[in-house]
């Protein structure tokens, strides 16, 4: 069993900020390898499916993103998963937008969502998949960039990168992260 976790804020007038793109991609694998349907669990939601031959457990925390790590923690424990077996879904102001990276590990970076889990799991040692979002260009405008919606010049590249994202998840599964990295890169240069 893997858990993948995407990290965002439940309200619904949320729903198409840029912190929440790890809901957004999560949402789009659970619609490719048609998971079951989402249901209330670990104080979030869930949805159980199969990637590339491997047991995934997708969860969506509704604890809002300082709290993520305490529904996180309650899955990792029912399903007694180590670190190393969670993947977090996150946005990443140091990315441009479009790009992904995948590592293992490090710090929170000043993502309240990585620091809950980093909390609540006692270790950082989860694998990250960092959706770029880019960075406003100046620090007092983070707060507005990272809680505002994704504007309608963007959601074309937007869609192309979650559905990038879920065509290469099965490498993910397979524990080839630089092969899903060079996937969605590929991906994403080809015309649309």
């Amino acid at each position: 069993m893997r858990l993948w976790v995407g990290l965002g804020n439940p309200e619904p007038g949320q729903a198409r900020h840029r912190h929440n793109i790890g809901f957004m991609a999560l949402d789009a694998i659970a619609d490719r390898y048609r998971f079951s349907p989402w249901r209330r669990r670990f104080k979030g939601v869930a949805a159980e499916g199969e990637v590339g031959g491997a047991r995934v457990l997708a969860l969506k925390p509704l604890t809002y993103m300082n709290g993520s790590g305490e529904s996180v923690q309650a899955a990792a424990a029912f399903y007694k998963l180590e670190p190393g077996a969670i993947t977090a879904f996150h946005d990443e102001l140091d990315l441009a937008p479009g790009k992904v990276r995948v590592k293992r590990g490090g710090g929170a970076a000043g993502h309240n969502g990585l620091r809950s889990m980093d909390r609540m799991l006692g270790s950082p040692e989860y694998w990250r998949v960092r959706l770029g979002i880019g960075h406003p260009g100046s620090k007092e405008r983070v707060l507005g960039h990272v809680l505002g919606s994704f504007p309608r010049a963007e959601e074309d590249d937007l869609a192309a990168l979650l559905a990038a994202v879920a065509e290469a998840a099965p490498l993910l599964a397979a524990d080839r992260p630089e092969e899903f990295m060079t996937k969605i890169a590929w991906l994403m240069q080809e015309p649309r």
